[in-house]
C-alpha cells in the first residue's frame, strides 16, 4: 500500500529571497514547522512543485505571488519499538517532555543497543502523541546525555517544538548546570593549570576552559581536544566542596555554554581533573586513603560510572514563550558517594 501524503501550498510573499529554499524557509505557514534543512531535502525529492512542474534545485528563484506546493508524507512509525520501560517525568504537554533519565540508560537506539532506550521508553509512553518529526513519528532528540551520565533531558513531541528547541540549542540560551565529581582541586590559584593552554578564569574561582573537541586520532569512540580542527567547545567550572586533607577531589559545578560530545568529561581531564569513575577519560588515578574518611578511598575506587549529573536545565518554551527550568537532585548513588566522603 502506498504511503499516505498531503500537499500544503505557499504563496511567495514580497521581495523573496533569491532561493527557492530561502523564500520557502520565510513564507512556509509557521505551523506547518518545516526547517530550510528539511525543505532542502524535500525539494532535492521533488516534492515542491511550481505549476506542477517539480522544482528540484534549492538555488532556483522564484517571485512574489509564485504558487509553491510542497507534498508531505503523513508522518510514519518509526522502527524502533515501545518498550515499557518506566520514566521519571517532571514536565509533559502537548509539544514536548522533560525527563529526569537514569544512569545506564541510552538515549537512541544504535548497534550493539537495539532497545530499552529512552527513544523506546517515550514511544511507548507518548503513544499517538507524537505528531510526527521529520516525516517519522518519533521523539525529537536536540540533545544527549551519556549512558552512564544521570540527569534532565527535553525531547520534543512535535515539529514546532523540535525546530525551536533546537535553535535555543544552536544559540546557547539554554541554561545547563552538571554536577561533577573530580580528582583534585581545581584551584585558580594553582599554578600548573595557568600553563594550560585553552584555560583561563574568571570571577567566583570559575574556571573556563575554551577548545575545540573532534574525533581522537586513533580511538574513533573517544573525543579529543585540539586547536586546529573541531568544534569549538566551551566549559565554565567551579568547586562547590572540596574532599580530603589535603584535597583529593572536589564536587564541581560545570556550566555548559556549548554541548559537544563528552564536553564535561574531556574538558576537566585536559584540565587536569578527571572526573571519578570515568576510565575513557579520567584514568585510574588513586586518592589517599589517609586523606579522606574511612572507607571512602575504596568506594571512589569501586563507583562504576563517572560521576557527573545534569542537574539544572532550563529553556523557553518553544511555543507558549513561557520559561521552564527544572531541577534534579542527585542520584542515590553519586550522593552516596559524596556522604562517604563528608560532603
Amino acid at each position: 500500500m502506498e504511503d499516505a501524503s498531503f500537499a500544503i501550498e505557499v504563496v511567495i510573499g514580497a521581495n523573496p529571497p533569491d532561493r527557492l529554499d530561502k523564500a520557502l524557509a520565510r513564507d512556509v505557514p509557521e505551523e506547518a514547522a518545516l526547517s530550510r534543512s528539511r525543505l532542502a531535502r524535500l525539494i532535492a525529492e521533488g516534492a515542491v512543485c511550481r505549476d506542477g512542474v517539480a522544482l528540484t534545485e534549492t538555488k532556483t528563484r522564484v517571485a512574489e505571488g509564485d504558487v509553491i506546493a510542497i507534498t508531505l508524507a503523513e508522518a510514519q512509525d518509526l522502527e524502533a519499538r515501545p518498550q515499557a520501560i518506566p520514566l521519571r517525568v517532571l514536565h509533559e504537554d502537548a509539544d514536548l517532555i522533560v525527563i529526569d533519565k537514569p544512569a545506564g540508560m541510552v538515549v537512541h537506539p544504535a548497534p550493539g543497543t537495539p532497545d530499552g532506550t529512552l527513544v523506546n521508553a517515550l514511544l511507548h509512553h507518548c503513544g499517538d502523541s507524537l505528531s510526527g518529526i521529520g516525516g517519522a513519528r518519533r521523539p525529537g532528540i536536540v540533545h544527549r546525555i551519556d549512558k552512564d551520565t544521570s540527569g534532565l533531558l527535553v525531547v520534543a513531541k512535535t515539529d514546532r517544538a523540535h525546530h525551536g528547541l533546537a535553535r535555543q540549542f544552536e544559540d546557547h540560551s539554554v541554561d545547563r548546570l552538571y554536577q561533577a565529581l573530580v580528582h583534585g582541586l581545581p584551584d585558580p590559584g594553582d599554578p600548573r593549570l595557568k600553563g594550560v593552554k585553552g584555560v583561563s578564569f574568571e570571577p567566583g574561582g570559575i574556571i573556563k576552559v575554551t577548545t575545540r573537541l573532534d574525533r581522537h586520532r586513533h580511538d574513533r569512540q573517544k573525543q579529543a581536544v585540539y586547536f586546529d580542527k573541531g568544534r569549538h567547545a566551551v566549559t565554565r567550572a567551579r568547586v562547590l566542596q572540596p574532599f580530603g586533607r589535603p584535597p583529593q577531589l572536589a564536587l564541581v559545578e560545570c556550566r555548559l555554554e556549548t554541548g559537544r560530545t563528552h564536553q564535561i568529561r574531556v574538558h576537566m581531564a585536559h584540565a587536569g581533573h578527571g572526573l571519578v569513575g570515568d576510565t575513557v577519560y579520567g584514568g585510574r588515578r588513586k586518592v589517599s586513603a589517609t586523606a579522606l574518611p574511612p572507607g571512602a578511598a575504596e568506594a571512589v575506587a569501586a563507583f562504576p560510572r563517572q560521576a557527573l549529573h545534569a542537574a539544572v536545565l532550563g529553556f523557553t518554551h518553544p511555543v507558549t514563550g513561557a520559561r521552564l527550568d527544572f531541577v534534579s537532585a542527585l542520584p542515590d548513588d553519586f550522593a552516596a558517594l559524596l556522604a562517604v566522603l563528608g560532603g
